[in-house]
């Protein structure tokens, strides 16, 4: 996540004051705007060495961590929020960290490259695997574990009886609520343990 407008949509639905674990928190960007801009406390989670440097230097607490290994140092509701942006494609067990998410947090805010994004579509009418600014890797060279949909996740929340509470798609910084399996190369979904 690191176009400003996106950041600072996913900002907007984090509470005032709210403590904070961010999955996958990269060099710590949104924690630390979250910190200052919204009076938010918290850790990142991260396991790239230089990205662990980089949350240093700027302030965020962060954890090395494989999210793989799941969250078991981590009480249940011990946070009231708990972010996950940009992770799920790269893990191999999306929905036990799903449910890990929103064992640990109150809320649980996720985002994740929209697959059935139309330019997507399009590349694999043409019997391509899309490149684009969401997905802009090479089908070889992707960390990308899997790919989904806005509409995969919503059938995977009501699988593990987790409620919606707020969605919808991101496309050039805008919210997308329209059609947004279509139009949107992002899709975010804000959830709780219903």
């Amino acid at each position: 996540m690191s176009e400003r407008k996106d950041l600072e949509l996913i900002a907007e639905m984090v509470p005032e004051g709210s403590r904070v674990l961010d999955l996958g928190c990269g060099t710590g960007e949104l924690l630390a705007h979250l910190c200052k801009h919204r009076g938010c406390s918290g850790y990142g989670i991260e396991i790239a060495d230089a990205n662990v440097l980089a949350c240093t230097q700027r302030g965020v607490n962060v954890i090395q961590l494989n999210l793989e290994e799941g969250l078991a140092l981590f009480d249940d509701r011990s946070f009231d929020v708990v972010l996950q942006l940009d992770t799920l494609q790269n893990l191999r067990n999306t929905e036990k960290m799903l449910i890990e998410t929103a064992r640990v947090g109150r809320i649980g805010i996720v985002s994740f490259p929209n697959f059935a994004h139309w330019p997507n579509r399009f590349a694999i009418f043409r019997g391509r695997m899309p490149v684009t600014k969401t997905l802009p890797y090479q089908w070889y060279d992707t960390p990308n574990i899997r790919v989904g949909t806005y509409a995969d996740f919503e059938v995977l929340a009501r699988k593990n009886g987790l409620r919606v509470l707020d969605s919808f798609g991101l496309a050039h910084g805008e919210p997308i609520r329209r059609w947004p399996n279509l139009r949107a190369a992002t899709a975010v979904f804000k959830f709780d343990r219903g």
